[in-house]
């Protein structure tokens, strides 16, 4: 890479003036733009910013010379670099569309298979699922002016072509492949994509989110759930929790978690960092780490003999702080409740587990959802909102000032709908400040319309904040 002076057009900055008229070097990057290192540099002044490839750094402000910006590192460290070293941290927009096997076409025929891989294109492949063998898929590769068609046996857990080489995954199969023949007409080449999906790892890479594997160590699991592991690893000397998934059809689902990460930042949800897509399957999502674990163990392991009413109410602003900001941005969270708030090590709750997170739209799925945290329309209707998720609000914060109580007590779960669509709301847990008992019960209101927004929430707690009404 060719490094300007200051003063000068750097190579590649002059071909893109070139390619699309000035105007280019003419749309600064505003103040707090997030960037990622492309290259390593090493500074010409005292004034310079040295950084290596993959580095975050943020700008602060620009230069009278449009190639060199200033900017900070994740140290706090002050500089200037140079603009073509960088590239801009964008979120990633195409979350339905991306895909960890975008050659997957799931349920075609062997006739479509046959016109998607025409023209013949040696190696060109897709895998579809298997019409003869429901529960196996077939791999279709183009060769020699036809294509060949081969089972994917699914045995025990694990895929195999020739009963000799197993894997895991889809994704380990067809990597396996792609390196060496091993026994087909010819390695693969070339997928052929789905109509109108991306591939996740070049998405994640395009917009700079993609991490290196090589510079992660994971050190300790710190949790198991059904999808993987959570892990606490080191990325480059920086503490980081790792969410590990293995299993391509889950890995799947938490791209899209991770797409929706990558459009968010405040400082009261859990800021993602960055993602590493293997070759063979795995997909590590990783998040600054949180310290002090769930706000419902947090609370459940201190009690209120540890923790006061100043304490419990910041809490409640945290959260509340963190869910103005989706409402402004038109996302939905769908799953707001204490075991999905993280405590940081200096004790800032955030809001984490993106999962069920979408821009602001109303179907989902209902079999999974939590019933005592779901607002009686999302149960109903399934119809998702700003204000379905001021509902779950709602009994997040019974949950802080009962410290860490299951909602509902004494009610068996399968009468706690029927109840709450009567009108029933929970009393307060003990020693509960009267005012906060009642944004409680604006939250349960069962007209969703007539709920009060997080704004309005965040500007009544901040006043009973202000004048000590919850001493």
């Amino acid at each position: 890479t060719f490094l300007p002076a200051k003063g000068e057009f750097s190579f590649p900055l002059l071909l893109h003036a070139c390619k699309a008229g000035p105007s280019v070097l003419q749309v600064p990057w505003s103040t707090g733009t997030e960037c990622v290192a492309k290259y390593n540099f090493k500074p010409g002044t005292d004034q310079d910013l040295p950084f290596c490839k993959g580095d975050v750094l943020t700008i602060v402000g620009v230069t009278r010379d449009p190639n060199w910006y200033r900017a900070k590192n994740t140290g706090g460290r002050e500089g200037t670099i140079p603009a073509n070293y960088v590239q801009k941290r964008e979120g990633v927009k195409s979350g339905g569309k991306l895909s960890l096997m975008p050659w997957f076409h799931g349920k075609i025929t062997r006739d479509q298979a046959e016109r998607l891989l025409y023209p013949p294109e040696a190696g060109l492949y897709l895998v579809r699922e298997s019409t003869n063998y429901p529960g196996d898929y077939t791999l279709c590769v183009s060769c020699d002016g036809k294509v060949e068609h081969y089972r994917i046996i699914y045995h025990n857990g694990k895929l195999t072509i020739d009963e000799e080489e197993y894997f895991e995954n889809l994704m380990q199969l067809v990597e396996h492949y792609t390196k060496d023949a091993d026994g087909l007409c010819t390695r693969l080449v070339k997928p052929k994509l789905m109509e109108g999906t991306v591939a996740a790892q070049d998405e994640f890479s395009r917009s700079g989110w993609a991490l290196n594997r090589k510079e992660l160590k994971l050190l300790q699991t710190i949790g198991k759930g059904e999808f993987g592991d959570v892990m606490v690893g080191d990325y480059r000397g920086t503490r980081v929790a790792v969410k590990c998934i293995k299993n391509d059809a889950t890995a799947q689902a938490f791209v899209a978690e991770a797409s929706v990460m990558t459009q968010l930042r405040h400082n009261n949800l859990v800021q993602l960092l960055g993602v590493i897509v293997e070759e063979k399957g795995s997909l590590y999502i990783v998040t600054e780490y949180m310290a002090k674990g769930s706000l419902v163990d947090y609370l459940r392991s201190r009690g209120r003999t540890v923790l006061g009413g100043d304490c419990l109410l910041k809490f409640s602003l945290d959260v509340c702080e963190a869910m103005e900001y989706l409402e402004a941005n038109n996302f939905v969270h769908r799953d707001l409740a204490a075991r999905n708030v993280l405590v940081s090590d200096d004790n800032i709750a955030k809001v984490s587990d993106f999962g069920l997170t979408k821009e602001a739209s109303s179907i989902q799925e209902t079999a999974k959802l939590p019933v005592k945290w779901t607002s009686p329309e999302a149960l109903r209707e399934k119809r998702f909102s700003t204000k379905s998720d001021v509902w779950s609000y709602g009994i997040l914060l019974w949950e802080i000032y009962s410290f860490g109580r299951v909602p509902y007590p004494r009610i068996p779960l399968k009468d706690v709908v029927p109840r709450v669509e009567k009108g029933y709301k929970m009393d307060a847990p003990d020693g509960c400040p009267p005012v906060v008992y009642d944004l409680m019960k604006q939250c349960w209101t069962l007209d969703a319309a007539m709920r009060p927004s997080f704004r309005m929430l965040r500007e009544k707690l901040q006043h009973i904040r202000a004048k000590e009404l919850y001493l």
